[in-house]
């Protein structure tokens, strides 16, 4: 592959007017600047973008890591993201953390390695790694999404996961269910806490004790969550409705339910939070509540450009996306049941 120290031979100029006349930046005769283009075209050298751009102090990239590819979810942030960035000017990079903090440590420094000029980042916990500098001193522009961690100092675009947990529980309240368990997410996470704490005051709200029997930890995950429900609805005593903490969980449960041999919502109900592809092909179709994901996505790229041109100069910002209440057919009164 022919380098601009091979143009310059060939052109019998410096690499410096080669540069010139490549990115324009310099005027060059015209009788030089023919001669390099013609020593282009017939050595086939096609400059870098991205080294140009490095050059410049630009990679014209923005990272974005989630926390679990396999999550539908994320591949719904991902095309949006997609499509944001590249309205921006920029491109996209996707990286994928799994939900292990080594993993993330390690996109951080890929991260810095590619030059990016920022990060959308799914945090796996309450880090601040994410705060760390390049070797030459600087941040990483970055913009946390749909989880915060206790640095302030980030931006973070999130949905209201506090009232998304209460609007669904409160709704299987009203049909009259008492008897209410929960399929949790990690309670390390600001998602999986947020919304267990706002299970727990809808139910107090109405004056009823969420029992530690009916509870069980499904990790954000389909396998996990299926797993904890077949456990939960097989002990001699199960509540008549569950909370699921997110969609991809609530695709096990929804599973868990016809293998144990009970029908939803004729023996149990369910109501979620999140909204991921496949969830409005269930049937019975799914209670939930969800998120605006697409208008999340385009503010969390908006703050993270607006912390780019600013300079880092900024302080730490929140977005809080409200949740809407989808009801479905998978939860019915009481007397029903």
């Amino acid at each position: 592959m022919a380098t601009i120290k091979d143009v310059a031979a060939a052109a019998r100029v410096s690499t410096a007017t080669v540069s010139a006349v490549v990115n324009d930046t310099a005027y060059v005769s015209p009788a030089l600047r023919a001669r390099v283009l013609e020593a282009i075209r017939e050595l086939g050298y096609a400059p870098s973008q991205l080294a140009r751009n490095l050059r410049r102090g630009q990679s014209e990239l923005i990272a974005l890591a989630v926390a679990d590819l396999a999550n539908p979810f994320y591949a719904r942030v991902v095309c949006a993201a997609e499509a944001a960035v590249t309205a921006w000017g920029y491109s996209l990079v996707v990286f994928n953390s799994d939900e292990k903090p080594e993993a993330e440590k390690r996109i951080l420094g890929r991260v810095r390695m590619l030059h990016c000029e920022g990060l959308v980042l799914v945090p796996v916990g309450d880090s601040v790694q994410t705060a760390q500098r390049d070797a030459e001193g600087r941040h990483t522009p970055t913009v946390l999404f749909g989880r915060t961690i206790s640095d302030d100092r980030l931006d973070a675009v999130t949905i209201d996961n506090f009232s998304a947990s209460y609007q669904a529980t409160t709704y299987l309240i009203d049909l009259g269910h008492t008897r209410i368990g929960a399929i949790t997410g990690p309670m390390h996470l600001s998602t999986g806490k947020e919304r267990f704490e706002g299970m727990q005051a809808a139910l107090k709200t109405k004056n009823l004790v969420l029992d530690n029997r009916f509870v069980r930890p499904g990790e954000f995950r389909e396998e996990a969550a299926y797993s904890a429900a077949r456990n939960l609805l097989t002990q001699p005593e199960r509540p008549t409705a569950i909370y699921v903490a997110n969609g991809l969980m609530a695709l096990g449960v929804m599973r868990a339910i016809a293998d144990v041999g009970l029908k939803c919502p004729e023996d149990i109900s369910v109501a979620s939070t999140d909204n991921i592809p496949g969830i409005r092909g269930l049937r019975p179709a799914l209670t939930r509540t969800e998120h605006p994901i697409v208008d999340m996505v385009n503010e969390s790229i908006r703050l993270l450009i607006d912390r780019i041109k600013q300079n880092y100069r900024l302080e730490g910002r929140t977005v809080v996306f409200q949740p809407a209440l989808v009801v479905g057919d998978s939860c019915a009164p009481v007397s029903r049941q």
